[in-house]
């Protein structure tokens, strides 16, 4: 299975950018898109051939959300995680097939002055028991942008950024929880050494630089 996980900085940009062409390129088995921030009737957009399209909006419009691209129909979808408070901002899909859950997250950012840290935990904590709940029934991938460098390994200034939102111990910690419970980082199961990132400013000419995150 060919997954792909992408946070497109919204959907309607990508698309005016050449999102659909990469698709038909790509060809991924599932692609998992995260921070669409379009409602689907905003986007009239024929998909390349074979692709079916699964949304799950924020209420707020032009926020948050996430979008499951898969070539084969899912035999059930769920949206949210069941908790009211946690499924306002449209932040999970879950796609349940044959021989596994698939779980599409967009992790709350703690923003930077840490505003949304204390509602993060609480997030941490609800997603985790959402994922081990559905790992009794088979196995579970999940995969989006979480929002965290779990690691030092996993930015390139890890000193500068102790207190820096998305690499705080709290958010560290709420990761650990994940692991500790027998999920794995797969990035790091093929990319085990410093120097390989999933994020870089937009600043700064970071990217070329390899000053990510």
């Amino acid at each position: 299975v060919k997954l792909i996980s992408w946070n497109v900085n919204g959907l309607r940009a990508a698309l005016r950018k050449g999102f659909a062409e990469w698709l038909e390129q790509a060809q991924p088995d599932v692609l998992c898109v995260q921070e669409s921030r379009a409602l689907p009737e905003q986007v009239d957009q024929l998909w390349p051939c074979g692709y079916q399209a699964h949304w799950n909006p924020a209420e707020k419009k032009g926020y948050s959300g996430v979008v499951t691209f898969a070539k084969t129909s899912p035999k059930k979808i769920t949206r949210g995680i069941g908790r009211e408070e946690h499924d306002r901002e449209g932040r999970v899909l879950t796609t349940g097939f044959e021989d596994f859950f698939l779980v599409n997250v967009y992790v709350p950012n703690a923003q930077r002055s840490l505003a949304r840290l204390p509602y993060r935990q609480e997030w941490d904590r609800a997603f985790l028991a959402f994922v081990k709940k559905l790992k009794r029934r088979k196995p579970v991938i999940f995969c989006g942008d979480f929002n965290v460098a779990h690691t030092e390994i996993d930015l390139a200034n890890p000193k500068a950024n102790k207190k820096t939102h998305g690499f705080t111990a709290e958010e560290r910690a709420g990761f650990d929880a994940f692991v500790k419970a027998g999920f794995a980082d797969t990035f790091r199961e093929f990319e085990s050494t410093g120097g390989h990132y999933t994020w870089w400013s937009n600043m700064n000419n970071a990217r070329a630089r390899n000053i990510g995150w």
